[in-house]
């Protein structure tokens, strides 16, 4: 029995057919945007002959003002059914980025089109991460929270695997917009696949409250500060993503420009590593149930801000490419195991009607602050240099242990969910 019990989690069955259809809802979706991996800057520099300050702009500029945009929409998702809000962003960002390939083909796409585009797509990314956690705690047991979270994180690992290879022959073959239509369309099979979910799920109640006022734009940023638990985990996911995320910019340029990898080195140096965070999310699970969520959190949070440091060290030929794939593979098993433990904490720790609100703040300053760094480290990396500027924040990352939460907190108590707030 026991050997069955461990076949049907790893099918999914366990977590039932509505589960199922959300997690084949959320891989489609995710093989479509690392399929179309880099996509926008490859269109931008080879069709519209962008220089790189416009390039940078795509990835900062975007997604800080989707970020900005998505404000609002964190308090607006949580008094609407939250299927009908994922099915209405997939759909948003499936239009959005249809206008692309469409443009192309009449010879009219801009620059300025792309911009507007990532946009959009930052603002439904934000929002549909919101919507999406608030979902998946109505249909998945608490208890069964972290094996939910730990699917998909494996789920992302492997796409993250499969799909950059597999867009680099698309483009290679079909033209640099190939990639887009994939991930547009992914978009539009995730809104099916949520659809399939099917159910029934009773619209949130606003009580007293007829329309958003400006304290409740606010109201996913209060719920994260006042918990003591939340908050420095809050603070170290911000500035640890946001670090690693900066320096990715300059490492390119270190590698393929400085240092003379090819363009298919540099894609096996990211993609292989990947490999990483499958052994990691498998192993969240048996961590946390043999050591705790906390202790779990705290050693493999301090353990992933160790390697990145050693980026700063690459070198030329065999020997620098086995040392990116070295230290990309310590650096994503330890997050393959982090992540999902703190996304499950996320959600024990956030009532029902609040989870859309902290979701989104938790997603906004993610993005807002991944934007600024990599502005920053973008002058940095002119000022100093590459390697300096790379292993400046690597020395940084060192501390980021020190904003994880120090102790375990017993887990809140709140009520089952009910019509008024499911």
């Amino acid at each position: 029995m026991g050997s069955r019990q461990r076949f049907e989690g790893l099918l999914g069955q366990r977590l039932g057919r509505r589960f199922g259809w959300l997690w084949a809802a959320y891989g489609t979706s995710a093989l479509g945007t690392w399929l179309a991996f880099g996509a926008f800057p490859l269109i931008a520099i080879r069709v519209l002959h962008a220089g790189p300050a416009e390039v940078a702009a795509l990835s900062s500029v975007g997604s800080a003002v989707g970020a900005a945009v998505a404000v609002p929409l964190g308090p607006w998702v949580e008094f609407r059914r939250k299927r009908s809000v994922l099915v209405a962003m997939d759909l948003a960002r499936f239009a959005a980025l249809l206008t692309v390939p469409a443009a192309y083909a009449l010879g009219v796409l801009s620059f300025l089109q792309l911009l507007l585009v990532s946009v959009v797509v930052a603002a439904a990314d934000i929002t549909f991460r919101a919507a999406s956690g608030a979902f998946l705690k109505t249909l998945v047991p608490a208890a069964d929270l972290l094996v939910a979270n730990a699917r998909f994180e494996s789920t992302a690992w492997t796409t993250t695997i499969i799909g950059p290879p597999l867009g680099g022959l698309a483009i290679g073959l079909l033209g640099p917009v190939a990639t887009v239509v994939a991930d547009a369309a992914s978009y539009l099979l995730s809104a099916l696949g949520i659809l399939a979910t099917g159910g029934q799920e009773p619209r949130p109640e606003r009580g007293d409250t007829t329309r958003l006022r400006g304290g409740d734009l606010l109201d996913g940023w209060r719920f994260v500060l006042a918990d003591p638990t939340l908050r420095p985990l809050f603070f170290n996911s911000a500035l640890f993503n946001g670090l690693v995320m900066a320096t990715q910019p300059l490492l390119a340029v270190l590698m393929l420009s400085r240092l003379g990898f090819t363009p298919w080195q540099f894609g096996l140096a990211f993609a292989a590593p990947s490999v990483g965070g499958l052994l990691g999310s498998r192993l969240a699970r048996p961590l946390t149930a043999r050591l705790g969520q906390h202790r779990t959190m705290a050693a493999s949070g301090a353990l992933r801000a160790v390697w990145p440091v050693g980026l700063a060290f690459v070198g030329p030929g065999t020997g620098g490419l086995l040392l990116v794939i070295g230290v990309e593979l310590g650096l994503i098993f330890c997050c393959g195991v982090f992540n999902p433990v703190s996304a499950t904490c996320r959600l024990e720790r956030t009532a029902p009607e609040r989870v859309a609100r902290l979701l989104s703040a938790w997603s906004v300053t993610s993005k807002a602050s991944t934007a600024a760094l990599t502005a920053l480290w973008g002058v940095l990396g002119t000022v100093l240099g590459l390697r300096p500027a790379i292993g400046l924040a690597g020395v940084l990352l060192l501390a980021t242990p020190l904003l994880l939460p120090r102790r375990a907190a017993a887990p809140l108590a709140e009520p089952e969910p009910t019509p008024s707030h499911a």
